[in-house]
């Protein structure tokens, strides 16, 4: 009875043991609760973000197309014109240099001209086609248009020094180019200035005259003819003690007169 008593005793201690010692199991997914697994294939790609968009637009708006049929035709007029415009001068400058040395001026004076318009007209031509490759004029910015102006000014140059001899291509590039660039810089400049307010000596404290705005303007004007209309009220008023006045001492003598 007394082994038969332990045994039946350690029984339970035994199967608690075993429980503790056995490994938990692991929850098996159902298809309630599904997991998920995330894999390198199925990630989706990131979306680019706007500062990414942006670029890609200003790269995409780097690369106009050809110019038009009308803005070549544009393009050649200006150039044409200002062609002209350097060949008069060329033509004066040069007939007065033939003059000064004594030497056939039609002959001085032919060669200055086409000199001087094949650099105006390249000039305008190839400054123009800048502008279209770059975005336009109004869309690009002061260093931009200086530095357009000045690739310009070597193109014609180069031009110039062609005419005159391979020796001069270098220096007529350097010489234009920067003659092109600088001219534009001021430009450049004279132009912020303008957009600046300019003062006057009517803004001085020590004016006797002051600027009015169109707002001060109005509320003079509505000030003045304020004043006029209690001036008229006065004036009327008066109007009416007057006839009040003159009607009473009428009353007054009429009944003297039945009297």
């Amino acid at each position: 009875m007394a082994p038969w008593s332990l045994s039946s005793q350690s029984t339970p201690q035994q199967q608690q043991e075993q429980q503790q010692e056995a490994p938990t199991p692991t929850p098996t997914p159902t298809s309630s609760s599904p997991t998920v697994r995330s894999s390198p294939s199925s990630s989706q790609p990131p979306k680019p973000s706007s500062t990414d968009l942006r670029r890609l637009e200003m790269k995409d708006d780097q690369y106009k197309e050809m110019p038009s049929s009308t803005e070549l035709w544009q393009i050649a007029t200006k150039s044409l014109q200002t062609g002209m415009v350097t060949g008069g001068v060329g033509l004066l400058a040069g007939a007065g240099t033939g003059i000064m040395r004594s030497a056939p001026p039609t002959l001085f004076a032919l060669f200055a001209g086409f000199q001087w318009f094949t650099l105006g007209s390249t000039y305008m031509a190839s400054r123009g086609l800048l502008h279209h490759a770059w975005g336009g004029e109004e869309n690009m910015s002061s260093s931009d248009l200086v530095r357009a102006s000045g690739v310009a000014g070597g193109v014609s140059g180069m031009v110039g020094g062609m005419i005159r001899g391979p020796k001069n291509i270098l220096p007529g590039m350097l010489f234009f180019g920067t003659l092109g660039a600088g001219s534009s810089y001021i430009s450049q400049l004279s132009r912020g200035n303008d957009s600046k307010p300019k003062t006057s000596w009517l803004d001085s404290k020590w004016s006797p005259m002051q600027r009015l705005s169109d707002k001060d303007y109005m509320d003079k004007i509505e000030e003045k003819i304020l004043r006029l209309d209690a001036e008229i009220a006065i004036i009327d008023d008066n109007i009416a003690s007057l006839k009040e006045s003159s009607q009473s001492s009428a009353t007054s003598t009429e009944a003297t007169t039945s009297k």
